[in-house]
């Protein structure tokens, strides 16, 4: 399948590790509408080829997102403007916000999504990270939840996403102080996974794709990734049960299983048959997500 190409993206396959890179760097990868209907695209993209085991997303030059563009000025965020395609979006008269539609692209994707940001992450650069799966960050990078710093008020979800991964009280800190912080704070915080110096970011993140592609089957890495997630938010853990059983009903009597435990039996490498775009079962008939209203 021949890369996509995309206005604000950089798109590359190699090695079954889709990269995905934004590519504004003259803005440090500020994000646009554009940028938005880009990302969706390219995670429609990546399920859609088996080809691709996981997917990296990284910013191009010294920035991965220094959040919304601002080129607009003071009417940047001002959603009464009459933009006909802001119009067209509208649902019940609300406008969704861009990030959140970014980030619950990203909450369905069937691949593994790996954030290297190589440097500041500011608002929206900071909170489309918070549904990617595992966050590594150069020791040169740096984030900020700056929206009441802006007269605004987290977006993307994130109200939703980063108190699952840092804690209320520090989610409310790094929102209510709005300040620019270093990816220590972050990695200390467990919002990062690890740090690595600028040379060594996208190596490393590479490498911990090839742990995840050499060694496990991409539709139980489809199927973990959807339980963890959508379990994130259940009220009892009876819901879980009832997932878990159904994920391990139907994927017990799979090529996918049986050829899990004769490699592991023969002391081999596996070679997972079954396809994510084919042979992903549905365990969420009974889960229904919310409409945006």
């Amino acid at each position: 399948m021949a890369n996509p190409t995309f206005e604000t993206l950089l798109f590359d396959i190699a090695d079954e590790i889709a990269t995905i890179t934004l590519n504004r760097p003259e803005r440090l990868n500020a994000f646009t509408t554009q940028m938005m209907l880009d990302l969706i695209a390219a995670f429609d993209a990546t399920d859609a080829d088996d080809g691709i085991k996981a997917v990296i997303v990284t910013g191009a030059g010294r920035g991965f997102c220094a959040g919304a563009d601002l080129a607009a000025g003071a009417t940047t965020f001002d959603r009464s403007r009459s933009d006909p395609q802001r119009v067209a979006a509208r649902v019940g008269g609300v406008e969704p916000d861009g990030g959140g539609r970014v980030t619950l692209r990203l909450f369905d994707s069937k691949k593994p999504v790996l954030a290297a940001v190589n440097g500041p992450a500011v608002g929206v650069g900071a909170t489309m990270q918070l549904a990617m799966d595992i966050r590594l960050a150069s020791t040169e990078a740096r984030y900020g939840f700056v929206f009441a710093r802006r007269g605004l008020t987290p977006e993307a979800a994130s109200s939703w996403f980063l108190p699952r991964l840092v804690g209320i009280q520090t989610a409310l800190e790094w929102c209510y102080t709005g300040r620019v912080f270093p990816a220590a704070e972050a990695h200390e915080k467990g919002l990062v996974r690890s740090l690595h110096a600028p040379a060594d970011l996208i190596p490393a993140a590479r490498a911990l794709a090839r742990e995840i592609i050499d060694n496990t089957a991409p539709v139980s890495i489809a199927l973990t990734r959807q339980l963890i997630w959508r379990m994130a938010g259940a009220d009892h853990p009876m819901q879980a049960h009832r997932a878990d059983s159904r994920a391990i009903q139907a994927r017990g009597p799979s090529p996918d299983a049986r050829e899990g435990v004769t490699s592991f039996l023969e002391k081999r490498a596996p070679a997972y048959p079954n396809r994510v775009s084919q042979d992903l079962p549905d365990i969420w008939s009974h889960w229904m997500p919310p409409k945006f209203s």
